[in-house]
């Protein structure tokens, strides 16, 4: 009753939390170009913008993730998870204050600045956390059910999206923000007691308080939590399932970056979409995710196993990306959409395989870990899909194929179904293993 009753609350927090970040989704595209290149349909200034705070994103990730991972094991899960959703709040609540051109300058710089530690470290500690309150042998489904929830808000805030005005959708958006960080802070019991790191940097303890050579043990504790790139490539090396584990996550995350970076300006150049269109699209594909977790996951993975399930949500995935670049009429980009009953099965997967591949103690280092290498992806993608995206919709193309950069992320979602075909099914982290990688 206990375990059911943390979780309730984690997953109220997501709800919240994901419902505030997504529901700007179908409107920043339109944001971003009314800023930067008003009265037009294709704009490359936009997608190198969209392209450099991915990169900037990525670059501050790929330190934050494993750091904040290794931090929780220490400090608590809902301490580190205050961080994030605390600074989510600023840059929403300047695009519900107005959208001038300066605004939007001060957005993207403070969103820039934010994501580096925003992005994907709520999903990140969430897993961890739940991974700490559910038995090995109901994890995938703990997972999978957190990712339903996740699609679930998605669908409700692209479905409040459409018809809300574009100013309404940033102002509720902050509001939720700021309503899921204060939730959390209330109801979130934490699974991880050894110290709590605000109480500590809020308590004033500085050098004087103990003798000048020596480092308080609270301090230590901190040093010994920041993750070298030693432990990193230790924790590499713990088995050959999570190396395969880190390359399906760096080439999965690579595919859809570069997905998301081009498909909304795609579709806009391609059939004209707008705010209410992209809303529309991203229901049904949320739609079809949260049905799909919900009742086909929990059927697939005690019959298949987790490594054969990575490997269909994978596979669809390219289908799906594949499907988008060849579009002839828009009504393929929905039918595209609704591939997610399938591909949505690949990210819970995969973390569930990472979680049994670590100890107890580990599972934020593990998690913090997969997260960082996905988010170097976010570094890679954009460098190389937003030149193309820009390419292949402007009139200097070197030949005519608008998706011709969606079609190379659905590559590089195969080569991570390839590698996920060598995963085996999960085995227990041994304690040997488990003081090694302490070690």
């Amino acid at each position: 009753m206990e375990e059911i009753w943390k979780l309730s609350h984690l997953l109220v927090t997501v709800f919240l939390y994901t419902f505030a970040t997504m529901m700007i989704t179908p409107a920043i595209t339109d944001v971003t170009m009314s800023a930067l290149c008003p009265g037009q349909d294709e704009c490359s200034l936009a997608i190198y913008f969209t392209g450099f705070q991915q990169v900037v994103t990525g670059l501050g990730a790929l330190l934050m993730m494993p750091l904040l991972g290794n931090l929780s094991d220490k400090f608590g899960r809902k301490t580190l998870l205050t961080i994030p959703m605390v600074l989510t709040v600023i840059p929403l609540g300047i695009l519900g204050y107005g959208r001038s051109r300066d605004l939007f300058y001060i957005y993207f710089v403070l969103k820039c600045v934010t994501s580096t530690i925003c992005e994907g470290s709520v999903q990140c500690l969430a897993i961890v956390y739940a991974a700490d309150n559910v038995p090995e042998h109901r994890r995938a489904s703990a997972f999978g059910l957190l990712s339903a929830i996740g699609s679930s808000a998605f669908v409700c805030g692209t479905f409040c999206a459409r018809f809300l005005s574009i100013p309404s959708t940033f102002q509720v958006a902050a509001s939720t923000a700021a309503v899921a960080a204060v939730y959390m802070r209330i109801f979130l019991t934490d699974s991880v007691a050894d110290c709590n790191l605000s109480a500590f940097l809020l308590s004033g303890e500085n050098v004087e308080s103990v003798s000048s050579d020596l480092i308080s043990p609270k301090k230590e504790q901190i040093i010994t939590a920041l993750p070298s790139v030693k432990d990193l490539f230790a924790l590499l090396k713990t088995s050959l399932t999570f190396s395969l584990a880190a390359i399906v996550a760096f080439f999965g995350n690579l595919a859809d970056v570069g997905l998301y970076a081009s498909i909304l300006y795609y579709l806009k150049a391609r059939f004209h979409f707008n705010k209410d269109s992209f809303a529309d699209l991203m229901v049904i594909s949320g739609a079809a995710s949260t049905i799909s977790q919900l009742l086909l996951m929990p059927i697939l993975v005690p019959a298949l196993g987790e490594d054969r399930v990575l490997s269909v949500g994978l596979f669809f995935n390219c289908i799906h990306m594949l499907l988008y670049s060849f579009a002839w009429a828009d009504w393929v980009a929905y039918v595209a959409a609704m591939f997610s009953i399938f591909f949505i099965f690949w990210r819970p997967c995969l973390q569930s395989i990472v979680s049994k591949q670590v100890g107890a103690s580990e599972q934020g280092k593990a998690q913090g870990c997969i997260t960082g290498i996905s988010s170097f992806a976010n570094v890679v993608s954009p460098l190389v899909f937003s030149p193309l995206t820009a390419l292949f919709l402007s009139e200097n193309a070197p030949f005519y194929f608008p998706g011709f950069s969606i079609m190379c992320a659905g590559s590089a979602a195969m080569i991570a179904f390839v590698q996920s075909i060598m995963i085996r099914s999960p085995i227990k982290a041994s304690s040997s293993t488990s003081g090694h990688m302490e070690a």
